[in-house]
């Protein structure tokens, strides 16, 4: 069974730049953030095609502290997909970006392959907290 999350964020900002904080290392790592620390996930994330890459941070007892992925569609400034492995499990995140006029976007995240309810729960609960810290990172 794989299990499916969909979340939407509204932004007010320009899908350029909203792009740029889906697509920048530097500007990721001020909102995918350990969320029990709160410090900056390291990455060497690149939007290009093929491009494997990771966030580390600092490992713990129940997880080495490491997201695998690989770049899987590039489409600026619209469209974003790539795997994202820990913990055993490899899921495919696709980000979509939606210009809503008036100086609006929309940002639909879709993230496939949950083994189960609790992973996807943990995903909700994880994107939320990142959502709103990318929130910051647009106001800058």
């Amino acid at each position: 069974m794989s299990l499916t999350l969909t979340l939407d964020f509204q932004y007010t900002t320009s899908i350029e730049k909203l792009w740029s904080a889906l697509t920048d290392s530097n500007k990721l790592a001020k909102w995918v953030v350990n969320i029990h620390s709160g410090e900056a996930m390291e990455n060497d994330f690149k939007p290009e095609v093929g491009h494997r890459f990771q966030f580390r941070t600092q490992p713990t007892e129940w997880w080495n502290g490491i997201i695998d992925g690989e770049v899987l569609i590039v489409d600026a400034p619209n469209r974003l997909s790539y795997t994202w492995a820990s913990g055993g499990e490899k899921h495919t995140v696709t980000w979509t970006l939606q210009d809503l006029g008036d100086g609006k976007v929309n940002l639909h995240l879709e993230q496939t392959g949950f083994s189960n309810v609790q992973g996807l729960e943990g995903a909700k609960f994880g994107w939320g907290k990142w959502c709103g810290e990318l929130e910051k990172v647009l106001e800058q």
